[in-house]
């Protein structure tokens, strides 16, 4: 019976990616007769076009689980959601997570009076929390506008990190990060950023003066959350902190990689076909 729920589920998803492979196989390569260059030129072509397809195939699961988690509703983007959702994946082949399926994402586009920090339940679709983080004081203003990867810059770093355990520090209850992003974000350790509470990420900042208060490079969260924000992401989850940077890349970023981990996700381990002997 289990094998034949297996080979159900299997057939599914083939169902599912069929019509995301049908331009590649319908679509012919023309290859000149007897040119070696023409024949290396083909075989790119078709590496590339596997690879386009890798990108379609995971955004397509990744829409349909942003729909069914109620995401844009949320105020998160699907472009910001993707590629923490391709990251997550990355990092989770690479086995740098723990089963905690928790991701958490932080939109410095948005405004500081904006709730820009989200984190979700993959396993059970849901979002366990919405609501305000702070940005490095010399960022900017309401907005976070430039980033360091560098000690004593009091600017936030942006891109992929990894969670990991808890201390009591000046600010309470804080959580260390990892950071993953080669000159992006590599020497948070060093530079003590990390996720703790503050009095200044709160409405009533905002409404003091015009927008949230600001940390020295923490991602650093409202009081009355951070715990419960905390307990919720800490033991190797991913954070992907996202802005508009053109200069940023990561390896991360990789959807063949992310997408070959969601189908080994989905194929469970079949049992033995040998049976106990007698």
């Amino acid at each position: 019976m289990r094998r034949q729920n297996w080979r159900s589920k299997r057939k599914r998803v083939a169902k599912r990616l069929l019509p995301l492979f049908a331009p590649l196989i319908l679509s012919p390569v023309a290859t000149p007769v007897g040119t070696t260059a023409a024949k290396s030129g083909s075989a790119r072509n078709l590496k590339a076009r596997i690879a386009e397809l890798k990108v379609v195939q995971f955004e397509q699961v990744a829409y349909g689980l942003y729909e069914q988690m109620g995401l844009q509703q949320q105020g998160l983007r699907f472009e910001v959601f993707d590629k923490a959702l391709t990251g997550y994946y990355n990092l989770k082949r690479e086995g740098r997570l723990s089963d905690k399926q928790v991701l958490t994402i932080v939109d410095f586009t948005k405004s500081s009076t904006n709730k820009r920090l989200w984190v979700l339940d993959l396993e059970n679709k849901k979002v366990l929390h919405n609501t305000y983080v702070a940005h490095g004081r010399n960022s900017g203003e309401e907005f976070a506008e430039s980033f360091s990867n560098d000690d004593k810059s009091y600017m936030s770093s942006i891109g992929f990190y990894v969670t990991q355990d808890t201390y009591q520090g000046k600010h309470g209850l804080s959580l260390r990060l990892d950071g993953l992003d080669e000159a992006f974000n590599t020497n948070a350790r060093d530079r003590c950023v990390v996720m703790h509470g503050a009095e200044y990420a709160s409405e009533a900042f905002i409404k003091q003066t015009g927008r949230l208060g600001r940390s020295l490079g923490c991602p650093a969260l409202p009081m009355k959350e951070h715990k419960e924000i905390i307990k919720s992401v800490l033991g190797r989850t991913t954070l992907y902190i996202h802005a508009a940077n053109d200069a940023y890349t990561s390896q991360y970023l990789d959807h063949a990689n992310a997408m070959a981990e969601l189908l080994n996700e989905e194929q469970p381990t079949l049992p033995s076909e040998t049976g106990p002997s007698i």
